[in-house]
């Protein structure tokens, strides 16, 4: 046998597999994000949106071209498979924005696909085709296969980038910037240009609302919150009307469905009626609460989602990240120079006009032609003639080349015959007056830009009003709009607790996101979640759902200190605490023990009867306490000193009431939602049984309560506390008998809607409706005949008196009223105000001063 050499291959051959996989690596990522994911920051557009569009400008004649034709010319410049192709000319004509699109071309809101590519047609808008394409202006390059040349960026004087959005996927980085309105962007542009701030925030072709107060300019870090628009159609019927960005219905009903299966949400059944419109019907069981089912769609299903963008675009030859306002800016530059390139293009262009003219003048005007008749060669023709010429050409803006010579010779017999000075003058005047114009505009090249602007926004601009609706969203608490899906009991005396004891007492029934406070007997308490079965010790006192920062639910208790001591009582409020910890809410002491405890969801304060065991040195064995008389405070306050002496035992007397002050309420206006913390409009202290007026513009009033969780996002005339001793005066033009009319009524304490005004006329309107009281009203009249009566002022109150709610009142005048103005008084109200119990006495831990009462 042979002996083989145990290396058989030189070592100049050899190469590390780790060196070529890094090589091939990086050229791999430059490929997909320089010519695949990422666009450029010029045009707007990756590489396969570019080559449709420049291949549907090869194929424009105005005339429907087949998208199968349109992929088929594109594919010579894109070297991907007409899949990829179709599915990015679907997505940019979804956008109505470049792409004139006829057929089905899919439904952004049901997500449904559109048509085989050889169904449906396409051509170019005309705002592409006057904002996208030029030739002159657009540098090129050859295609992949080197057969064509293609644009490197298409000259787009235009923001397009922001106007339709885009989101890539690279290796090792992404980009997701959202579409803008077409409007806003252009003003913009304009603000840009002026030296002046702009903001600029994403529309979607969804509609639906947003919340971008941490949008961040669009950069990395920031977010964006989306939300379908939801609308109470009856007391069981809620309808969405409008998308969330990102989401279309199937993807909506689906995250609704399954929120509802695991028990987030509780909803009868749901209808599909979408076409053309957005049209979701969700049916409610008649226990649920509207605006509950709306908070928990917002919580837990695709209704509301958070969007993160992530503004990556190619500059030059890198990928380089950008805010929104940078993005336009630069693009609003890139515009100024494209424009100032076209205006120097047709300035050359109209000074080479202008030159031939003047030469074909000088050359036909002056005979020159006459001096080339005894040349016998064509280098003494050119020469005969540039001599003829030297004469006449000291104006001219530039120097005479022998290409413009031979232009000269071209000229036909018949036009030098014809010839016309007049005309050649005129039409010399007119190029001169063309650049003229083109110079005035480079001299003021930005407010030329700005009128180009405007004139896109005027043309292009009118259909393209904001879709989407800025609004600031409240923060909803899962906890609190989660339904109650689960059944809670406990074993009382083995001490669980949870779901799945079904065969000991059933408490309440809770959602599995709440969590539970439970006390104990010797004086400890703890917070823990819904499980299906938990130990939390023997001796439980009292179980019950807890509220963060529930400063409503107070807990009244009697206890004794150590095994012997004293007896205190103490109110207190459980605002914060960390789950599983125990606390001790009696003493320390061992053998404290809990003698009275009750729970008060709305800090009722009861009387009870303290019963001592007898003895000698007592003169009264019964000791009243009335817990309205006690202060509230921190958990961890010791509490008032009851007695000293051993108690026999504690009886109910009588059942409290609240002991909290009336509940101040503010409407804020941004967000369209009630709260307690001072935001917005102050409407009044509530009482349990308040109310809260509100009048719409169709004539309806309704009474709501001052539950914080209301929505309210429909306009009201009126929105403010309702005083049943108040009437309501409503000013009503009836336009079947075009005269003005005045009614007052008062509402019933009702929860359904009471109609006061109706009609079918479209011209009739609400002029005025208040509950204010001595406002007066000054009636203008139209003149009549040229002649104009005087003003006249009338007392709302003394007008009319009270009438039933669908009397149609009284007319204000016989003759035509042109204005009418109101005037309201102003006038001090005084509302009572009882003391609320301050957050610094329900901390404080020190012990009562009311005294002992032994």
């Amino acid at each position: 046998m042979e002996d083989y050499p145990q290396n058989s291959h030189s070592e100049d051959s050899l190469k590390k597999i780790s060196g070529l996989y890094q090589d091939w690596f990086l050229d791999y990522a430059s490929y997909v994000i320089l010519d695949r994911a990422i666009p450029s920051i010029y045009d707007g557009l990756k590489p396969v949106q570019r080559r449709i569009m420049h291949s549907m400008r090869e194929l424009e004649d105005g005339r429907y071209n087949k998208v199968a034709n349109i992929v088929g010319n594109t594919m010579k410049y894109h070297p991907h498979g007409d899949a990829s192709i179709t599915d990015a000319m679907v997505q940019i004509g979804q956008k109505e924005l470049l792409i004139d699109c006829q057929g089905n071309w899919g439904n952004i809101f049901t997500g449904d696909s559109a048509a085989a590519a050889r169904y449906i047609e396409a051509r170019l808008t005309p705002f592409a085709l006057e904002v996208v394409f030029n030739p002159k202006t657009t540098q090129w390059t050859k295609s992949y296969d080197g057969r064509n040349n293609e644009p490197i960026d298409l000259p787009v004087k235009f923001p397009l980038l922001l106007a339709q959005g885009v989101e890539g996927i690279g290796v090792g980085l992404s980009t997701k910037i959202l579409p803008h309105n077409f409007n806003e962007l252009i003003q913009a542009s304009i603000a840009y240009l002026k030296n002046k701030n702009f903001q600029l925030f994403p529309d979607f072709i969804t509609e639906g609302l947003i919340d971008v107060s941490e949008y961040n300019d669009g950069q990395r870090g920031g977010k964006v919150r989306v939300r379908a628009k939801i609308a109470q159609r009856d007391k069981h019927t809620l309808v969405i009307s409008e998308l969330p960005f990102s989401k279309c219905t199937g993807d909506l009903i689906d995250s609704i469905i399954k929120a509802n299966e695991k028990g987030k949400i509780k909803i009868k059944k749901i209808e599909d009626n979408t076409s053309d419109k957005v049209e979701i019907l969700i049916h409610l069981h008649p226990d649920m609460s509207p605006d509950k089912t709306i908070d928990a769609l917002y919580a837990f299903t695709d209704c509301q989602v958070t969007i993160s963008p992530n503004a990556c675009v190619i500059v030059g030859d890198k990928p380089v990240f950008l805010s929104v306002s940078e993005i336009l800016k630069r693009n609003t530059d890139h515009t100024v120079q494209l424009i100032k390139t076209e205006l120097e293009i047709e300035l050359k262009e109209l000074q080479e006009s202008w030159h031939f003219a003047s030469l074909e003048r000088i050359f036909i005007e002056n005979k020159v032609y006459r001096e080339i008749e005894e040349q016998e060669t064509w280098e003494d023709v050119i020469s005969a003639i540039d001599q003829g010429l030297k004469p006449f050409t000291k104006h001219l803006l530039r120097a005479v080349t022998e290409d413009d010579i031979v232009k000269l010779t071209e000229i036909r017999i018949k036009r030098i015959s014809k010839f016309d000075l007049n005309k050649a003058k005129e039409n010399i005047e007119a190029l001169e007056g063309k650049m003229e114009m083109v110079n005035h505009h480079l001299a003021n090249l930005i407010s030329y830009v700005i009128e180009y602007f405007q004139n896109i926004q005027k043309k292009y601009g009118k259909d393209k009003t904001r879709r989407t609706e800025i609004r600031i969203f409240d923060t909803i608490d899962a906890a609190k709009v989660a339904v109650a899906n689960e059944k809670f009991y406990a074993n009382f005396a083995e001490g669980f607790i949870g779901t799945s004891l079904k065969k000991d007492e059933y408490l309440f029934d809770c959602s599995d996101i709440d969590d539970i406070i439970i006390f104990r007997k010797d004086g400890t308490m703890q917070v823990t979640k819904v499980e299906s079965k938990t130990f939390v010790g023997k001796n439980i006192l009292h179980v019950g759902i807890w509220k963060k920062n529930d400063k409503r639910t107070i807990y009244n208790m009697i206890y004794r200190e150590g095994k012997e001591g004293p007896y205190y009582m103490k109110r207190f409020s459980v605002t914060a605490v960390i789950r599983n910890n125990e606390y001790a809410l009696a003493s320390a002491k061992k053998g404290s023990e809990v003698l009275y405890f009750s729970a008060n969801p709305n800090g009722e304060a009861e009387i009870v009867n303290v019963l001592l065991k007898p003895s000698a040195r007592i003169r009264k064995n019964k000791i009243e306490i009335d817990f309205s008389e006690l202060a509230i405070k921190g958990r961890d306050s010791k509490g008032n000193l009851v007695t000293k002496y051993p108690v026999k035992k504690i009886d109910l007397k009588e059942e409290g009431i609240s002991t909290l002050a009336p509940r101040k309420i503010w409407f804020d206006d941004a967000v369209r939602r009630l709260n307690a913390d001072g935001r917005g409009t102050y409407l009044g202290s509530f009482k349990g049984d308040d109310k809260i007026l509100l009048v719409s513009s169709k004539g309806e009033a309704k009474l709501v309560n001052f539950d914080l969780s209301n929505r309210f996002d429909d306009e009201y005339l009126i929105l403010e506390k309702w005083k049943s001793d108040r009437a309501l005066a409503c000013i009503y033009y009836d336009a079947d008998k075009e005269r003005y009319f005045l009614k007052r009524f008062v509402l019933e304490n009702t929860n359904s809607p009471q109609v006061f005004y109706s009609s079918e006329h479209p011209k009739s309107f609400i002029e005025w409706v208040s509950t204010d009281a001595n406002a007066s009203a000054e009636i203008i009249f139209s003149k009549v005949k040229g002649v104009e009566k005087d003003p006249e002022w009338i007392n709302i109150n003394e007008f009319i008196t009270i009438k039933g709610i669908k009397a149609i009142g009284n007319q204000l005048s016989k003759d035509k009223i042109k204005n009418i103005n109101i005037h309201v008084p102003e006038v001090e109200e005084i509302e009572e105000e009882e003391e609320e119990t301050s957050e610094k006495e329900m901390e404080d831990d020190g012990e009562g001063t009311i005294g002992s009462l032994f």
